[in-house]
């Protein structure tokens, strides 16, 4: 008697030509007994998308940028393809992994059709964490961190309840900077903040690590992802990237996740939580390899979009979408070489200023603040 073989779980991936979006397809391609590649988005890498197409024959492939020519197949062409793929019967688990704010609206439909998110777009939370929320109350639906950090924190917690931890502890490599002064970050280029030194992700978050706004992002999603205050929340420089996150619980104890700094981990737990299934993608773990494991504060005075961020978090409203936007907006003017690296957070602080105050509580409130800030930067620096 054959034994029938369970159902593969679809999966649609959104950003699958980026970082996080090729490592994924690299994880289900060794689970293909588990799970199927249902969906394919990427904004506007039409080569790498139809190549990803041909290997993993998804029934829906969707390119978001109108200007990019579609290769292979018709596809579906725009970004209406983000939710549309979202919406498909044969998706069980959407992997966004959108960069920015793009990813909003993939994300709350999901979980309206009570879907699991496996979130690597922090953004979603950072803009509308209260709107996701209801969403997934609403519609069933359920987020898994994909975030290193925020996968290490639920593996520590292992579902017991807000109210025995006392506080979260979010680890930070310091990024390429981390050792430099403020003489040097005012002339630091484009090509100095892509060295990460031990993580090797997108562009966009590479300078976000490099100035440590990832960190204020991250801060807001463990926020909402796990209801911890903010004054429970701290981070601290953690150059080596083993452990990734700490959690103390109110009797003392401390749990800590650690791993070597690779993605395929806390994708691959994304998809299969609360299970852990055997896979060959990490390599052991060797601790003396890994020696000394060392820590140092977050200096703030060299790196203040990280204040910045915490305190729009603190603040609440729309201020964490206009925080997100200008920090958007900015860095894609320093990606095109437009603005200086600290200008940053000087367009960053000058954006919150002028438009950090106000409600947040519906989806068109939020999206004025992030159309505004992205305006506000731009114009101030003449573009």
């Amino acid at each position: 008697m054959t034994t029938k073989r369970p159902k593969t779980r679809g999966i649609a991936i959104l950003g699958s030509t980026g970082s996080i979006g090729t490592t994924a397809l690299r994880v289900i391609e060794r689970q293909r007994e588990r799970f199927h590649v249902a969906a394919l988005t990427a904004f506007n890498n039409a080569a790498l998308l139809d190549a990803q197409a041909e290997r993993f024959a998804p029934a829906f492939v969707g390119l978001v940028s109108n200007g990019a020519e579609p290769h292979g197949p018709p596809w579906c062409v725009g970004p209406e393809c983000l939710v549309e793929a979202v919406n498909r019967d044969d998706v069980d688990i959407v992997l966004n992994a959108v960069v920015g704010a793009a990813g909003l609206d993939a994300t709350l439909a999901a979980l309206a059709r009570g879907k699991r998110v496996a979130l690597a777009n922090k953004e979603t939370l950072v803009m509308a964490g209260p709107l996701v929320a209801a969403a997934c109350e609403a519609g069933g639906g359920e987020i898994v961190p994909v975030d290193s950090e925020h996968s290490a924190i639920l593996q520590c917690m292992a579902g017991r309840p807000g109210v025995d931890v006392r506080r979260v502890i979010i680890t930070a490599s310091g990024g390429p900077f981390r050792e430099w002064s403020a003489e040097q970050l005012s002339a630091a280029t484009l090509e100095d903040a892509l060295q990460h030194p031990t993580w090797r992700m997108g562009r966009k978050i590479t300078v976000d690590s490099a100035t440590l706004a990832n960190k204020a992002l991250e801060v807001i999603e463990a926020h909402f992802l796990f209801g911890v205050p903010y004054d429970q929340i701290e981070v601290v420089v953690h150059p080596q990237s083993i452990i990734h996150s700490f959690v103390e619980f109110v009797d003392g104890s401390v749990l800590a996740q650690l791993g070597v700094p690779s993605m395929e981990l806390p994708i691959l737990y994304a998809l299969t939580y609360p299970e852990r299934v055997v896979d060959s993608g990490v390599p052991a773990f060797n601790p003396l390899a890994c020696s000394p494991l060392t820590f140092e504060r977050v200096a703030v005075e060299r790196f203040p979009a990280f204040a910045l961020g915490v305190q729009a978090g603190r603040t609440g409203g729309v201020a964490p979408a206009v925080f997100n936007a200008a920090n958007e907006a900015a860095v894609a003017l320093f990606l095109k070489g437009r603005i200086r690296f600290n200008d940053i957070s000087v367009a960053i602080a000058a954006a919150l200023d002028e438009l950090g105050t106000g409600p947040g509580d519906t989806r068109e409130a939020i999206l004025r603040g992030d159309h505004a800030a992205r305006r506000n930067v731009e114009e101030r620096f003449g573009c």
